[in-house]
């Protein structure tokens, strides 16, 4: 199995000059990026969905049992980017650990993830834009917030066939043109929009708090009703599985580790700083959720949020609460577009994928054309697919990667236990093993349709690998090289 070894990894993250990445994020840039994808808007929903179907007001305890669940992978996740500060996350670790076919496996399934990811996030950044608007009496003709393939209904119930969904495709270019001009200005305005979104998640607990109904927490685990997953010990499990999607994201970090001044030591606080800032946000998100309406009242509902807030006098909230969702949905985007361009220039370093996706802007010191043709791509995927087709965002490919990182370290620990670490998993195998356990049943939990994609997207990739990659891998004819020089002549 071809593999990279530790020592090439660490001379490609020390290379400097022309056509490498800048370094200018430190651990509070990488704490920020993380929260940046963490908290999306999958927070102000799958609270109250969990809460209602499955863990009542114990909705809180779900979210530190999934917190614990992402923690093992967080763990690994930082000591391979302590022991391996190169781009590309996952896809790097499993080049070094399980060889070249199981990287190209995972970095094309990073891929699918963060493109079809961020055109989801953009087209659902259209439809809470449209809401927030129409607030202020301001609309966009129909047609264009929609894809060719979609009808809508108007107030006079005319039906009108939509065109191009214009705000998608606009927030992807914005966010490309962010991304393309340095990661630095990038981490700036991913902090300015993870300020606004934290301070309105801030604003909520804090005004709901004054609110809170102690009777609403009686009883704080309502009793199973006989089926799992309702309610009870497996209602908080269930409930942990529903919302453990809520917490993806601190793997992005570590596709930032060539960006980062002192890896060794900013990469973990990046990955664990994010996941335990989160957790606590969100434990105290759950508790006012719940204490100040009734988890009931959250039955069937995908706005719980807003019912919380009739309870309250600040109707104001919500119209923030929106606004974080539009807030929280561009740094996703954000993110997402850092994370994939990122994973595509380390695997066309590698030769996996054409040189144009490695090329290095010589001012910004970004993968500049990777970073617009993958922006124009996904834009027009926005733009011009509706989003049944694009379908929901699952985190199969997620969970795949988070085995992967975690049965590589494992692996490392056999073959190489005396490298260089500046972070050590504790409990070695235990945590690990916890991290793979916990990562097959969420992934075994996903209905057929979703591993169905997965086949159908790494049969593709396997063909462009077979048909490019394999040819033009550079390890791999490196090697050959090698194994054609003539031995010396013996004298």
């Amino acid at each position: 199995m071809l593999k990279k070894s530790l020592e090439l990894l660490r001379l490609e993250a020390a290379e400097t000059g022309a056509n490498t990445l800048k370094r200018s994020l430190n651990g509070i840039s990488l704490i920020a990026i993380g929260i940046g994808v963490i908290i999306g808007a999958g927070l102000f929903s799958l609270t109250g969905i969990a809460a209602a179907n499955n863990a009542g007001p114990a909705v809180t305890l779900s979210f530190i049992v999934a917190a614990v669940g992402c923690a093992f992978s967080a763990l690994c996740y930082a000591e391979f980017a302590s022991l391996v500060p190169v781009s590309g996350s996952a896809y790097t670790y499993s080049y070094a650990t399980m060889g070249e076919l199981f990287a190209w496996i995972i970095g094309w399934d990073l891929i699918l993830e963060y493109s079809v990811g961020a055109a989801t996030v953009a087209i659902s950044w259209s439809q809470y834009l449209i809401k927030f608007l129409g607030k202020y009496g301001l609309h966009i003709p129909a047609q264009l917030v929609m894809s060719p393939f979609e009808k809508a209904t108007l107030a006079d119930g005319s039906v009108v066939s939509g065109f191009v969904n214009v705000p998608a495709m606009l927030i992807v270019l914005a966010i490309t043109a962010i991304v393309t001009r340095g990661t630095k200005g990038s981490a700036w305005f991913n902090a300015l929009v993870v300020a606004l979104k934290v301070a309105v998640v801030l604003v909520f607990i804090a005004l709901g708090w004054k609110y809170i109904d102690p009777a609403n927490y009686q009883p704080y685990i309502p009793a199973n009703t006989g089926k799992f997953g309702e309610f009870g010990l497996s209602g908080i499990l269930r409930g942990a599985g529903v919302i453990f999607f809520v917490f993806i994201g601190f793997d992005i970090v570590a596709t930032m580790a060539q960006e980062t001044k002192n890896p060794q030591r900013n990469m973990p606080i990046g990955i664990l700083g994010s996941l335990a800032v989160c957790t606590v946000l969100f434990v105290l998100f759950g508790h006012v959720l719940t204490g100040v309406a009734n988890y009931t009242e959250f039955k069937n509902s995908a706005a719980p949020v807003a019912i919380a807030i009739e309870k309250t006098p600040y109707a104001w909230l919500s119209s923030a609460v929106i606004l974080a969702i539009l807030i929280g949905y561009t740094s996703v985007i954000l993110v997402d577009l850092l994370g994939q361009s990122r994973v595509f220039f380390s695997m066309s370093k590698d030769g996996l994928l054409p040189p144009v996706f490695s090329k290095v802007h010589p001012r910004f010191n970004t993968p500049f054309q990777s970073s617009l043709l993958l922006g124009l791509f996904i834009a027009l995927f926005a733009g011009f697919v509706p989003i049944a087709v694009v379908g929901e965002m699952t985190s199969i490919g997620t969970l795949l990667a988070f085995v992967m990182v975690c049965l590589g370290v494992l692996i490392l620990r056999r073959t190489n236990p005396n490298a260089p670490r500046s972070f050590r998993t504790p409990w070695v195998p235990v945590v690990p093993i916890l991290g793979i356990i916990v990562c097959l049943v969420m992934m075994f939990s996903l209905p057929g349709e979703t591993w169905l994609r997965l086949i159908v997207w790494l049969a593709i990739g396997l063909a462009i690998y077979y048909g490019y990659g394999k040819k033009h891998s550079k390890l791999r004819l490196a090697q050959e090289a090698a194994a054609q020089v003539p031995p010396q002549a013996v004298a």
